[in-house]
């Protein structure tokens, strides 16, 4: 599976409106629901550039901007930042339309970056094509996706190093 697939290819993007049954106890849309919101759209995107099953592997961030509130219309965009052998990097962002504003642009709420590993119907590791940048925005976000693996794995290894000793 040499074949490369481009940036575009992953991307995806899902719209729901947050409701009653969304809100935590001070009245805002609780993070739990906007974190599965944050997997659906990843895992979608996964799918999409792997060609099958993708799997959460791990969340290494979610940072949230703004209070979600009900009526808002949230968007979720996400796209394959980088690939390795069986592994990617979806980075994923929250944008609300607020029921009560009219604004020209949504509001960005909360940005995310997870790691997905495709798997095979025996659930075992599978090949995924290498992700093909093209723009600046996609290379930089490969590159930094880069980064962020290095520091996962140096993280791991540094948890493993004191568990030992």
């Amino acid at each position: 599976m040499n074949e490369g697939r481009p940036t575009s290819h992953s991307r995806v993007t899902l719209s729901r409106i947050m409701t009653a049954v969304d809100v935590n106890l001070y009245g805002t849309v609780h993070g739990g629901v906007l974190m599965k919101f944050v997997d659906d759209v990843a895992g979608a995107a996964a799918a999409r550039h792997s060609g099958g099953t993708a799997v959460t592997a791990a969340i290494d961030e979610i940072v949230f901007l703004e209070p979600v509130r009900v009526g808002d219309l949230v968007h979720a965009y996400a796209q394959v930042n980088w690939t390795g052998t069986s592994s990617m990097e979806v980075g994923v962002k929250l944008a609300a339309e607020r029921w009560d504003v009219v604004a020209a642009e949504p509001l960005t709420v909360a940005t995310a970056y997870l790691v997905f590993v495709a798997v095979d119907v025996a659930g075992h590791p599978r090949n995924v094509p290498p992700v093909l940048p093209e723009n600046v925005d996609d290379e930089r976000r490969f590159r930094e996706a880069l980064i962020r693996r290095e520091h996962r794995l140096a993280r791991r290894a540094a948890i493993q190093k004191a568990r030992e000793g």
